[in-house]
C-alpha cells in the first residue's frame, strides 16, 4: 500500500477532484494548506501588492494498492499541470498497515473495492 500526498494550486482542486473521481479512485482526504515557495517576487495584482512566497494550495491524501499508485499519479500530473513555476509535488510513501474500524479488517483487504 502507499500513500500519495499531492500539493497543488487551489485553482487546480475542482479539476483534480473531478479527474480522481472518474478515475474510480473514490476516497481521499484535502485540506487547505500554507507554504513557503522558492519563488520569492512581489507582485501586483488590482492595484495591491503581494509577495510569492507565502503560498495557498491544496493538499489532497490518498492511500492505496500499490497497482494504482501510477495511474492515480499520472491523473494528478495531467490535471494539475499548468507549465507555470508553483504547479505543486507529489510525494509517494509507504503504508505499513492500515485497519478497518468499522469491521476489524486489516491490511489492503480495507482498500478493496466494496461496490
Amino acid at each position: 500500500m502507499k500513500r500519495i500526498e499531492a500539493i497543488i494550486r487551489k485553482t487546480k482542486f475542482d479539476d483534480v477532484k473531478e479527474a480522481l473521481l472518474q478515475s474510480d479512485i473514490d476516497w481521499f482526504e484535502y485540506h487547505n494548506v500554507h507554504g513557503i515557495g522558492q519563488s520569492r517576487e512581489e507582485r501586483i495584482y488590482r492595484g495591491v501588492q503581494y509577495s510569492t512566497d507565502v503560498i495557498e494550495r491544496v493538499a489532497l491524501t490518498i492511500v492505496c494498492r500499490d497497482q494504482f499508485v501510477a495511474p492515480t499519479v499520472k491523473v494528478i500530473l495531467q490535471v494539475a499541470h499548468t507549465g507555470e513555476v508553483g504547479d505543486g509535488r507529489i510525494f509517494v510513501s509507504e503504508v505499513l498497515d492500515t485497519w478497518s474500524i468499522r469491521t476489524g479488517e486489516n491490511g489492503d483487504t480495507v482498500l478493496r473495492d466494496k461496490k
